[in-house]
């Protein structure tokens, strides 16, 4: 059946991929039936197609998936990193029926509820070699058949992109809220049916945070309480938190000037960790700046080298920016992690205050448990080990 049925789809459900440098790609809808304008980005991991349209980080993004065979495991709760997909659209090349005890969905149905364009039958490997030579690109998914190929071009140059946007307004929680204070949650999760005392009061900023992020605090016995974005830093102090988590979220980080504000206002009153655009924020918030890279780290294959330890520990990554190596103050501030791929810096701490960052995802279990010591670390920090 599942030949007969793509074919069908390839006849009946034209779509059409249109950068913004004038190449259109053609293929078939497997989402929802509407259009969208997007930033065109590849993301390496063989896996995990539900988790990274789950992650709020990937808000304003076309995710193009370089493996090419596409949602045989379906969809399900448990695997989910939020309450709905973020993603401005989907791009794969074969679009497989879900195959799985676990799936309680396919994958193009879970789209298509979740409001979320799609297109298959593209050469994604190409793509990904035409991203990685010219950089990311703005681009206009068709699915509707509304606007001809000239139109879409045009749409897609003529979109604002990323860049200078706050698209943390967009993802963070509408109200403070306390996370599986029982350990309900974490035990249906299959984490642990023992797990720590919660003795530790951590406040997180919500800037489109992965609820892997919480779940792996929880492990480690902190009692977590999540606040919006713009909360700020004197409410957080009142709460009396023993550790503040600044954490992950989508677009540009200089653009999100309220965060930057709370966080050097947090320098040296209390231990600080920030993961992904928490790290860039901070690094900001101590002086330094944010650049664009060429086609960001997107996948869960990322080696990034610990310059204390020497040990090299396999990453995801989902990040655009970076923080610029010589705007630090390195008199003040040490470079403790490097991307050996590239060498842009993912991970920096403070030398005088209790704070540090790193730019992967330690949650996100690639290696698979390399980077899960980081949540350690920041308990270590505040209890002054």
């Amino acid at each position: 059946m599942l030949p007969k049925r793509n074919w069908l789809e390839q006849r009946e459900k034209k779509a059409f991929l249109a950068l913004e440098d004038g190449v259109v790609l053609h293929g078939y809808s497997v989402g929802a039936g509407k259009d969208n304008v997007g930033e065109v980005v590849f993301n390496t991991g063989m896996t995990g197609y539900q988790e990274i349209l789950s992650d709020p980080s990937y808000a304003g993004q076309f995710v193009t998936m370089t493996c090419p065979e596409i949602g045989n495991t379906g969809v399900n709760a448990s695997d989910m990193e939020s309450l709905k997909f973020y993603a401005n659209g989907f791009i794969a090349h074969n679009m497989n029926q879900a195959s799985n005890w676990r799936a309680e969905m396919p994958l193009d149905e879970a789209l298509k509820k979740a409001g979320i364009p799609a297109i298959a039958g593209i050469d994604t490997r190409a793509l990904t070699t035409k991203l990685r030579t010219q950089g990311t690109m703005k681009g206009y998914l068709s699915v509707t058949g509304a606007v001809d190929e000239q139109t879409a071009v045009t749409k897609a140059r003529e979109w604002c992109g990323l860049d200078g946007q706050d698209y943390v307004q967009h993802v963070t929680c509408d109200k403070t809220y306390r996370w599986d204070e029982t350990g309900e949650l974490s035990r249906s999760w299959g984490i642990a049916d023992t797990l720590p005392a919660a003795d530790l009061n951590i406040v997180v900023y919500d800037f489109g945070v992965k609820w892997n992020i919480l779940r792996s605090m929880r492990r480690c016995g902190m009692d977590v309480t999540v606040v919006p974005a713009k909360t700020p830093a004197k409410e957080v102090l009142a709460m009396k938190p023993q550790g503040v988590l600044l954490s992950n979220g989508p677009a540009d980080p200089a653009a999100v000037t309220y965060a930057i504000d709370a966080a050097r206002e947090l320098l040296g009153k209390i231990p600080l960790m920030g993961i992904c655009l928490g790290h860039q924020i901070l690094g900001l918030a101590v002086g330094g700046k944010t650049y664009r890279l060429k086609f960001g780290h997107h996948g869960c294959n990322h080696p990034v080298k610990n310059l204390s330890t020497g040990r090299v520990e396999i990453t995801s990554q989902n990040h655009n920016f970076a923080v610029q190596a010589d705007s630090l103050d390195q008199s003040l501030i040490a470079i403790t992690h490097m991307n050996l791929n590239d060498n842009t810096i993912e991970g920096i701490e403070h030398k005088q205050v209790k704070i540090f960052s790193v730019q992967y995802h330690p949650e996100a279990s690639p290696g698979p448990h390399d980077p899960f010591y980081l949540f350690s670390r920041f308990r270590q920090l505040i209890e002054g080990n």
